[in-house]
This record gives structure tokens, sequence and C-alpha cells, in this order.
């Protein structure tokens, strides 16, 4: 379990599955989107979700910081726990 905490109260958010979203490098498609653990289906569907919003956009694209922002309240409507792997960190 996280010790991620809903915003409206102070209990641990019970998380149904865990993704993890990996930069490929700079040629397309640049993103990989792993399913951890949880249902394949919801999985499937996010997977979906992102590759609309990702597939064709590097992390140095000014799009990119609102699009990871889209995707990361996405995965919390689902309870779906991210992680990011850009390969470096200072994005």
């Amino acid at each position: 379990m996280s010790d991620t905490y809903a915003p409206e109260t102070d209990e641990p958010i019970e998380w149904v599955a865990a993704a993890t979203i990996v930069y490929l490098g700079p040629v397309a498609p640049h993103w990989e989107i792993r399913g951890d653990h949880g249902d394949t289906q919801l999985i499937d569907d996010f997977r979906s979700r992102v590759n609309a919003r990702l597939m064709l956009l590097p992390p140095h694209d000014p799009q990119f910081k609102r699009n990871k922002e889209r995707v990361a309240r996405d995965a919390e409507r689902e309870l779906i726990e991210l992680t990011w792997d850009l390969g470096d960190d200072d994005r």
C-alpha cells in the first residue's frame, strides 16, 4: 500500500492497479505503458488513453507537462498508482 492520501480525508488510497510510464527515447513511439499489477482490462483501457495523449509527444515538448498532469488525474480517478520513468531526474 502507498502512503498517498485522499485529499478530502486522512485515509490512505487503496490502489486497485499500478502502472509505469517509461520514456523510450527520441524516436517515436516515445512511450511504453507497463501494467505492474491489477485488472488487465483496466490497465489496457488506461494504456489506450495514455497513448492518445502522449504517443508522439516527447517530454521536452511544451504540451507534455499539461498532458502529463491529465494522465496523472486520469490514473488517480481510476485508482491506478502511477510511476513515471523519464530516464533522468531533472524533468
